[in-house]
């Protein structure tokens, strides 16, 4: 894993108290193979933060009942009216979930929806996202079959600060996948599936612990 950039400085602006861990709020609207993952770095330690808040905009996806299998807060929260983003009333609904479970960071984990506007200034620079291919190339939809299509011999997974623009954030964090002879889009998704598995607990534990990190005089 390559280090966190320096650019992501914002992220640790408001250090967290050392009386209570790093907390995470963690947005899915899938099954919530990353979820399990980040939750069980959690728990084993090797993330030092606590999972505060699971919210899906999926009454029955997989990730609430994953959550609550290991007795954390999840809840489903009607997204509105559009298709690919929240409504305006839903976003402040997220809002205010997650400020009242006092989140230090958003984690979207599978989380289908746009987020821009009034969440995002709600947030600032405190929402990660992790995109399955090596950004800014294969941006968008189905990233490891646009590599795949393209012929590429390596592709990756990235982790990177959540903007206004669709995988454009500042990086934090990026591993790379070999493209294999005879690979297909779903045998490829999978590697980089578990390539997700790694990456992103280890991205958000080195997060955590530069916001633990006492300050200065």
């Amino acid at each position: 894993m390559e280090s966190l950039r320096a650019r992501t400085g914002k992220l640790y602006d408001k250090p967290v108290s050392g009386e209570r861990k790093y907390r995470l709020g963690v947005l899915g609207s899938g099954k919530g193979s990353n979820f399990v993952a980040i939750a069980d770095a959690c728990r084993a330690g090797r993330a030092p933060a606590e999972i505060a808040l699971v919210i899906s905009d999926v009454a029955e996806a997989g990730i609430l009942e994953r959550a609550r299998e290991r007795g954390l807060r999840a809840e489903f929260i009607e997204p509105g009216k559009f298709r690919t983003k929240l409504d305006e009333s839903a976003e402040q609904a997220y809002i205010q979930a997650l400020q009242g479970a006092q989140v230090d960071l958003v984690v979207l984990a599978g989380f289908m929806r746009i987020l821009k506007g009034e969440f995002l200034r709600a947030f600032a620079q405190r929402v990660v996202n992790i995109h399955p291919a090596l950004l800014p190339s294969f941006p968008g939809l189905e990233a490891w079959k646009q590599a795949l299509d393209y012929g590429v011999k390596v592709t990756g997974v990235t982790v990177h600060l959540v903007d206004q623009g669709i995988d454009t954030g500042p990086i934090l964090a990026q591993q790379t996948v070999p493209v294999l002879e005879g690979d297909t889009a779903a045998t490829l998704h999978a590697r980089i599936q578990e390539a997700e598995r790694e990456l992103y607990p280890a991205t958000i534990a080195e997060l955590a612990r530069r916001a633990m990190k006492p300050t200065r005089n």
